[in-house]
This record gives structure tokens, sequence and C-alpha cells, in this order.
């Protein structure tokens, strides 16, 4: 995936930024700026989508896997969704404009 995006992840773990995991997600998805999902949320990714678009949160899939995010999250489990509680709007356009090449 991007630069943007790990670099962004990276930032947002630093400074307490982002929420991980599914539950957590939809709970904080009020205060989002940007959900991440991986594609290995199968069951749950209509739910989160319907909770995005009621809140007007952009919603990227990642195509990786969640093990794949968790990695570019720099940790050792698997993380199925991200949300960023605080990101650079630039950033944010330009992940999405990035997920949809």
């Amino acid at each position: 995936m991007s630069k943007i995006l790990e670099k962004a992840l990276k930032d947002a773990i630093k400074e307490d930024a982002c929420v991980f995991g599914i539950k957590q997600v939809m709970t904080s998805a009020a205060d989002s700026k940007l959900i991440i999902v991986s594609k290995s949320l199968t069951d749950l990714t209509s739910l989160i989508t319907q909770n995005a678009q009621e809140n007007n949160i952009p919603l990227v899939k990642f195509e990786g896997t969640s093990v794949a995010l968790g990695k570019l999250c720099g940790l050792p489990f698997r993380i199925s969704a991200v949300s960023f509680q605080s990101i650079n709007p630039t950033n944010i356009s330009s992940i999405i404009k990035e997920s949809e090449s």
C-alpha cells in the first residue's frame, strides 16, 4: 500500500490518535476522520460502511489482509479496522486517491 498511509498510521499511533479493532471503530466512528478496513473483514464490512456513511466519514478498503494491516501499523497482531481520530485533510485525500487507483 501507500507510503502516505504508512506514515499517517505511524504518526497517528505516535500521537495516540487512532483506534484499532472492529468494535472500537464502530463505537468511536462519530469522532473519526478516516476509517481503514482490511479485505479480511467480510461479514462486518457493510456495518462499518453504513456507519461511516451515516457519519460522513471516508472509508478506505485496504487491499491487504488484516495481518498485513497489523504489520503496516507496526503491531505484532491482526488489525481488521483502524480509524483515525486526527489526520491531515491532505493525507486523507491522498490516501483515498491512491486506494481508488
